[in-house]
C-alpha cells in the first residue's frame, strides 16, 4: 500500500461532519505545523479521520467507496472550511504527487499534503471503564464546568474532578470564588471501582457539547495509563463512530468538603427567569462584573447595582424567604448568572448562613426543609449544588 496514493468517493455531508468534528480541537497556532493536520486513513472498511496535539486526540470513522487505500495528512481547519462549502454532491478525493485533489460537482480544490514522518503516534483508547446515559453526562459536565477556573498557572483549578465510587460518580469544579458539585449514577464494567481523576474542564466540555443527547446509546468512558503518550493517564470517551482521549491533569484537586455548609440560618426560593432578567437590567449601570447586592425580606428580594459613572438601579421581585428577618448579601453578578444558567428547575433555592459566608444555590426540591429546634435549616437532598462566595460589602 502506497501511503500517499489515496483515492476514495464519499458523501459530502458525512465528510463535512467528520472533518469539522476532528478539526474543532486542532490547535490554530503551534510551533509544529504538523499538529494542525487531520490524518485521513482510507482502508477497506471506509475512512478514519484523526487529530492529535499531544494533549487531546480525536478519531471518527465514516463509510466511503475506497478504491486506493492509504494514509495522508492535510491542514485540518482549511479542509473543514472547503468541504463545508462544496456543492451537495458526492466528493471524489485522490492524491497527485504531493497534493490532495477534491472534486464535488463543478468545484475542484488542491491542497498540499503534509509529511506524515513528522506526525506523532496517536494514543490508543484505554479499555472501557463504564457507561453512562449521554444526556445525563452532557448535562452534568455543562453544570460543573461553569465553575472551573481558567487560570493556567493554577492547573488544579482548571479541571473537573471526577470521583468514582462503585456505581456513583461525583463531578466537582472550583475557581476559588464558586464551586459546582454534581452527583450521578453510571454503569461500571467491574464492581467496587474506586478512582479520582482530574480532567481539563474546557476539553471535557468541548467534547460533551458534540455528543448527541437524543440517541439512546450510552457514552462509554475509558480510563487508563498514558504510557503511549509519555506521562499522565488518559481519559477517553467513545460513542457511536467517534472517540476522544484527553491527557489528565497531574495536580491535586483541593479538598472542597469543608466549604459546603450542612445547615442554613435562612433559605430563599426565587423564580429563575424573572431573576435573570432583573439581574441583566440592574447590571446595565454597573461596572463590568461589579457586585450585585441582594436584599432579602419576607416575600421579596430587592436587587441593587451601581457604577462609578453610570448611577444606580434597583428592582424588587417576589421571593419566598424564611429564617432571618432580612439579609443583605452581595455577589459577583457574572458568577451569579453562571450559576442560575445551569439550575435545571424553574425556581432556585438559596441557602444562607451569614452575609460574609458562602451561599448555596440548588434546584428547587419537592419540599423545602422545615426549621429545626435551633431555627436552622438542613440542606435539602440534591444532585447539584452551586456554592458562591459573597463579595464584601462596604463597611
Amino acid at each position: 500500500m502506497d501511503e500517499n496514493n489515496v483515492s476514495f468517493r464519499v458523501h459530502k455531508d458525512d465528510l463535512s461532519e467528520a472533518v469539522a468534528w476532528v478539526a474543532r480541537s486542532l490547535p490554530t497556532k503551534n510551533t509544529q505545523p504538523i499538529l494542525r493536520a487531520v490524518v485521513i486513513n482510507a482502508d477497506d472498511s471506509g475512512l478514519e479521520f484523526a487529530g492529535f496535539d499531544y494533549e487531546v486526540s480525536s478519531r471518527v470513522r465514516i463509510p466511503a467507496e475506497v478504491s486506493s487505500p492509504g494514509r495522508v495528512a492535510v491542514t485540518g481547519k482549511l479542509l473543514a472550511d472547503i468541504v463545508s462549502n462544496m456543492p451537495a454532491k458526492p466528493v471524489e478525493v485522490s492524491t497527485d504527487n504531493s497534493r490532495l485533489l477534491l472534486k464535488g460537482g463543478s468545484a475542484r480544490f488542491e491542497l498540499p499534503l503534509m509529511p506524515l514522518d513528522d506526525y506523532p503516534q496517536l494514543p490508543t483508547l484505554p479499555e472501557v471503564t463504564g457507561r453512562i446515559s449521554t444526556k445525563t453526562f452532557v448535562d452534568a459536565v455543562s453544570q460543573v464546568a461553569s465553575a472551573a477556573g481558567r487560570d493556567d498557572t493554577l492547573p488544579m483549578l482548571t479541571g473537573i474532578h471526577m470521583e468514582v465510587s462503585g456505581t456513583h460518580i461525583q463531578l466537582a469544579a472550583t475557581d476559588r470564588f464558586r464551586l459546582a458539585l454534581r452527583s450521578l449514577e453510571w454503569d461500571p464494567v467491574t464492581d467496587g471501582i474506586e478512582a479520582k481523576l482530574l480532567i481539563p474542564a474546557k476539553t471535557l466540555q468541548d467534547n460533551a457539547r458534540t455528543l448527541d443527547t437524543h440517541i439512546e446509546e450510552p457514552v462509554e468512558i475509558a480510563v487508563g495509563s498514558g504510557d503511549n503518550v509519555g506521562g499522565e493517564g488518559l481519559f477517553g470517551l467513545h460513542t457511536g463512530n467517534r472517540e476522544t482521549t484527553t491527557r489528565m491533569l497531574d495536580a491535586d484537586f483541593p479538598n472542597i468538603q469543608p466549604l459546603l455548609p450542612k445547615t442554613h440560618t435562612s433559605i430563599a426560593s426565587v423564580e429563575i427567569a424573572p431573576l435573570v432578567e432583573a439581574i441583566r437590567r440592574v447590571s446595565l449601570v454597573a461596572d463590568r462584573n461589579a457586585q450585585l447586592r441582594m436584599h432579602f425580606q419576607p416575600g421579596q428580594v430587592t436587587l441593587h447595582a451601581s457604577g462609578a459613572e453610570n448611577g444606580e438601579a434597583s428592582e424588587t421581585l417576589e421571593c419566598a424567604f424564611t429564617g432571618a428577618d432580612e439579609l443583605l448579601i452581595a455577589f459577583n453578578s457574572g458568577y451569579l448568572r453562571d450559576g442560575l444558567s445551569v439550575i435545571p428547575t424553574n425556581r432556585v433555592v438559596f441557602g444562607f448562613t451569614e452575609a460574609s459566608r458562602p451561599a448555596i444555590m440548588i434546584p428547587e426540591p419537592e419540599e423545602l426543609p422545615e426549621a429545626g429546634p435551633d431555627g436552622s435549616f438542613d440542606t435539602p437532598a440534591t444532585n447539584f449544588t452551586y456554592l458562591l462566595m459573597p463579595v464584601r460589602l462596604p463597611g
